[in-house]
């Protein structure tokens, strides 16, 4: 069962574990709280929404400002976002000619599964570079610009390789612990799409099965 919560909520969520003196871990990764039985059995997840920082070993958040970088990447199509506290304040598109005609598949996949073309996939290749060099250009004045806490990240496993191994790099290894994958299916990236990932990223999420179900409400209450 999934509950999607506020920003409050989530807040009171956080009071309310501490308070229950329930055992738990934070998983950095995913950002979110595994809430454990006894004998560290998962009873129920508690996924924070991005604009919460990180907790400390009492569940108690620091004050500060969350700064962070959407990035949602499918074969010739990117949104990037740069985000204060859920607000957007930079944004871009990227668009790439990567899809062979008529057949829709990217040129990526023809190559793992055909080899290469002619000149057709001569050009969907350099436009391929090209539309990862700019993805990164972008990311780089970011990180130039600004401290960021967190890139939350869409990008299907088959890309990851021209994402990260382009001549003009990410200023992040694919092992950085900023690293957020969202999880959510993603629509092809365009602005409202990127927004609509935001809206969503900023919500908690109580994720249990339907024994627990009392123990989430218990959660969500304003006081135990």
């Amino acid at each position: 069962m999934n509950r999607f919560l506020s920003k409050e909520t989530s807040l009171q969520v956080l009071q309310n574990l501490r308070q229950a003196n329930l055992p738990w871990v934070y998983d950095q990764e995913k950002h979110r709280i595994l809430v454990l039985d006894e004998v560290q059995n998962e009873r129920l997840i508690f996924r924070l929404p991005l604009v919460l920082p990180a907790p400390d070993n009492n569940l108690s958040l620091p004050e500060k400002e969350v700064h962070y970088i959407i990035l949602l990447i499918q074969s010739g199509s990117c949104a990037i976002g740069y985000f204060e506290n859920g607000i957007n304040l930079n944004h871009k598109v990227f668009r790439a000619y990567m899809v062979r005609k008529k057949r829709g598949v990217s040129q990526i996949k023809h190559l793992k599964t055909k080899g290469k073309s002619r000149a057709g996939s001569r050009v969907r290749l350099a436009e391929t570079e090209e539309f990862f060099e700019s993805i990164n250009e972008r990311l780089q004045e970011y990180f130039a610009e600004h401290y960021i806490d967190r890139v939350a990240l869409s990008l299907p496993k088959i890309l990851m390789p021209y994402f990260y191994n382009v001549s003009l790099k990410t200023p992040f290894d694919k092992h950085d612990p900023r690293i957020y994958k969202i999880p959510r299916h993603i629509h092809t990236p365009i602005y409202e799409v990127l927004l609509d990932t935001n809206r969503f990223l900023q919500k908690g999420e109580l994720i249990y099965e339907e024994p627990e179900q009392e123990l989430a409400e218990k959660l969500c209450m304003t006081s135990l």
